[in-house]
């Protein structure tokens, strides 16, 4: 009998507890988030979280409530209870701007930054040029980068840099000119391997330039010297009338604090009958997702005068630190571009002082296949010509530039 008794007993118990939850919350669920909300707001933390915990209850899809109920988890630092929330909206209802900032904030709480920054990169995915969350990915940006952290990558990338070692990339361009000179045709080839020492890049240029074909044969290494200093080595070789003979790069570079980087370097250029050497450096900003660069040529002569030209470089990155449109102003010769010259002399020793202005727009981005990236850049040049003091000419640059990663 007594047995009997239990059983029945236990039955009863069983549900009317069943019961309780399924009419655990039968309130005004609006009334009741106001209400909790205010209690957050206040301070209230764990009454809001009762309140809403129990909305949930009968409500499970109540955006609001989910969001803020993270939020107050967030606050307290409970950061993993905030996460399973916040993931919860974000990975159903995609565009939900709240939602993302909420978990871009709270793994910011967690002192994550490469989470937050990879959150707001996925988030920029679904609300592109938000700016709102664009405004947060650029003060994640500069805050790794004054903490000394490398350029900072998402999730996708990270795997993306450990799996794609090398590139190949092929690009062309071409000039043309409204007087004198005929249409320059410029082609190359080059392979890019990243190694523990550093990255290595032999390249292979052709130019057709004054019915002249070149080749250049070019190696580039950026060694890596510690995690504030990196260096940059060139050395170039032709026999072409159109190239320099000898070409020689030297540049040490510095990541400074504040996302700022500076560098000192040298280039050199042996023509058959000329030779010249000219000193360089430049100073980098980053600021959120933009990037700008100013690059001064010092180039002094036999006759001590000297002359000076510059580059000055504004990017904003996109989605990926690969992804960017920049715009390149140019003034003064600059003898990193492409070098005239004709029957073995370098028309440098009266470039160096002509009057000349360029201005480039270059955009580059990754296809659909992360193994792909692109480049497409235009440009125009004003520039006084060598032979004719005060006469200009105009002409048209455009290219092209492809990636393959593997």
């Amino acid at each position: 009998m007594k047995k009997m008794i239990f059983i029945i007993l236990s039955f009863y118990l069983g549900n009317s507890l069943l019961s309780a939850q399924e009419v655990s919350y039968m309130g005004d669920p609006d009334a009741s988030f106001f209400k909790a909300r205010e209690l957050a707001f206040a301070g209230k933390h764990h009454s809001a979280q009762d309140t809403l915990k129990r909305i949930l209850t009968r409500y499970p899809d109540y955006t609001d409530v989910r969001n803020l109920l993270a939020k107050t988890y967030s606050w307290d630092a409970k950061y993993d209870e905030a996460r399973k929330h916040l993931n919860k909206i974000t990975s159903t209802e995609r565009q939900n701007k709240e939602a993302w900032i909420a978990a871009i904030k709270n793994e910011i709480y967690a002192k994550d930054s490469y989470i937050a920054l990879g959150l707001a990169n996925k988030a920029l995915i679904y609300l592109p040029e938000d700016p709102d969350i664009m405004s947060l990915q650029g003060q994640l940006w500069d805050e790794i980068r004054a903490l000394g952290g490398v350029y900072p990558l998402t999730d996708k990338n990270k795997e993306e840099e450990k799996t794609f070692k090398n590139q190949m990339a092929i690009y062309n361009a071409f000039d043309v000119f409204d007087i004198v000179y005929e249409p320059m045709v410029y082609v190359g080839l080059e392979y890019i391997r990243e190694t523990d020492a550093g990255k290595i890049i032999p390249r292979f240029n052709y130019a057709n330039r004054f019915d002249i074909n070149g080749l250049q044969y070019e190696v580039d290494f950026y060694p890596t010297l510690s995690k504030r200093f990196y260096g940059y080595l060139n050395y170039g070789f032709s026999d072409s009338d159109i190239f320099p003979n000898h070409r020689v790069g030297v540049e040490l570079y510095a990541n400074l604090p504040k996302a700022k980087e500076a560098s000192l370097g040298i280039r050199y250029l042996d023509f058959l009958d000329n030779q010249t050497t000219i000193l360089t450096g430049s100073f980098g900003l980053y600021k959120g997702n933009y990037y700008f660069s100013l690059r001064p040529y010092i180039i002094p002569n036999q006759e001590e005068n000297i002359a000076v030209s510059g580059s000055l470089t504004a990017r904003k990155y996109l989605k990926t630190k690969e992804d960017y449109l920049g715009v390149i102003l140019n003034m003064g010769f600059i003898p990193e571009l492409r070098q005239l010259t004709a029957n073995n002399t370098l028309l440098a020793e009266t470039l160096y002082f002509i009057d000349s202005q360029q201005l480039f727009m270059e955009y580059q981005f990754s296809g659909r296949n992360p193994s792909n990236l692109y480049k497409a850049q235009l440009g125009v040049t004003h520039q006084e010509l060598v032979f004719e003091p005060g006469r200009f000419f105009w002409a048209l640059t455009a290219g092209l530039k492809y990636h393959i990663k593997f």
